[in-house]
């Protein structure tokens, strides 16, 4: 199959969904599961179909998804998703093998080649990292394949207890350059509210943040087997659309149409553009290891002039961080205002607060008068 360049058709309605000539589809796990636990494979078929129905156009689709740990549920003998991390990551090691596996034997009549891409958050923060994943998944593409993307559950921590796949998706639709995000659950669309309610209507186009700001999300929207809820859909959605990438959301069983352009679902449109993709994954996947506190001044030149850090403006230093991991850097009333990577190690650093750059270099030898956080690795944070 000849290999289109990657971002280089203009989406910007549903309509144009079609014509994407790479998508990232992200599926939930209680689309992959049955009612009785474990994998549905004539939902997991309908899905492959969807997705073969893209490739058949001449697109390229990364597929992101969920399952590993519902998947290992019930060879398990566990009747819902454990709370304890440790079962968690057992059935995580359990489920992956047979999610794979059954994406593989899903995709082997119209031979099409699986390949698993299993990510954490610290695999893609640090320097060069991402771009080894980056590299592996244009790879991929570039040779036929379709990746299935997942967190790697079996050694992830923190991404096990409040980390989600939509995030995921919505970071790797930027380190693929896609040219839209589809998000697939059990709910068919966004609505003004929850959708049993007497009068609760589909969102059909959610053309900027305003237009959801009155409408009521919650709950999880995957009981038993999933961590996802529409929240989480809606975090994913504005990451990738603030970004250049428009997202459709709808139901799995919806997916074909879809991603014909049909109008299901709800379509986000892109409202930013595209940045580059290190920052993205520092502003939505990292975890900060620590904080400095920045004076008024430094504040200031972060805020306003797009500065690096220097010392000088630092009046304190938290956690137990080292030279390449994230920090927030915070105003003095605590409010974080940016986030990056820092120079040095924490135990270093408190000898260096209020002092200038030529006079660390003076006192504590050359190699201490390096900014402490540059600003080609530091990115703002919201207010």
């Amino acid at each position: 199959m000849a290999v289109p360049p990657a971002g280089s058709s203009s989406v910007r309605r549903r309509e144009d969904l079609p014509a994407a000539q790479r998508v990232v589809v992200k599926v939930g796990s209680s689309s992959l599961t049955s009612a009785a636990g474990g994998l549905d494979e004539a939902r997991l078929g309908a899905l492959v179909a969807a997705l073969q129905d893209v490739r058949g156009r001449g697109g390229q689709v990364v597929l992101v998804s969920s399952g590993a740990i519902a998947a290992g549920l019930a060879p398990l003998g566990l009747g819902r998703r454990p709370r304890d991390l440790a079962t968690q990551q057992a059935a995580a090691g359990v489920g992956q093998g047979l999610l794979v596996a059954a994406y593989t034997r899903a995709l082997a009549p119209s031979g099409t080649t699986v390949g698993q891409v299993l990510l954490t958050a610290e695999d893609v923060v640090r320097r060069g990292h991402y771009r080894n994943a980056q590299r592996t998944l244009d790879r991929l593409l570039a040779l036929g394949v379709l990746p299935v993307v997942n967190e790697n559950d079996t050694v992830a921590t923190e991404e096990i207890r409040f980390g989600d796949n939509d995030r995921l998706a919505a970071l790797v639709a930027h380190l693929v350059r896609a040219d839209a995000l589809v998000l697939l659950s059990d709910v068919d669309a966004l609505h003004t509210g929850p959708p049993s309610r007497p009068g609760s209507r589909r969102v059909p186009l959610v053309a900027s943040p305003a237009d959801v700001a009155g409408v009521e999300v919650g709950g999880t929207g995957e009981a038993g087997v999933g961590t996802g809820g529409m929240t989480t859909k809606l975090d994913a959605a504005s990451i990738a659309t603030s970004s250049g990438i428009p997202t459709l959301l709808t139901s799995a069983d919806l997916a074909a149409p879809g991603l014909a352009g049909e109008d299901v679902g709800t379509w986000f449109a892109a409202t930013g553009r595209r940045r580059p993709t290190r920052l993205l994954w520092l502003a939505h996947a990292a975890r900060a290891r620590g904080t400095l506190v920045l004076d008024d001044g430094a504040v200031r030149a972060v805020r306003e002039r797009g500065a690096s850090l220097l010392p000088a403006g630092v009046r304190a230093a938290r956690g137990a961080f080292v030279a390449g991991d994230t920090v927030d850097l915070a105003d003095e009333a605590g409010v974080v205002l940016a986030r990056g990577l820092v120079g040095y190690d924490a135990e270093e650093v408190p000898a260096m607060l209020g002092r200038s750059t030529s006079e660390l270099a003076r006192t504590l030898g050359k190699g201490h008068d390096r900014v402490l956080v540059h600003r080609d690795d530091l990115v703002l944070v919201p207010r």
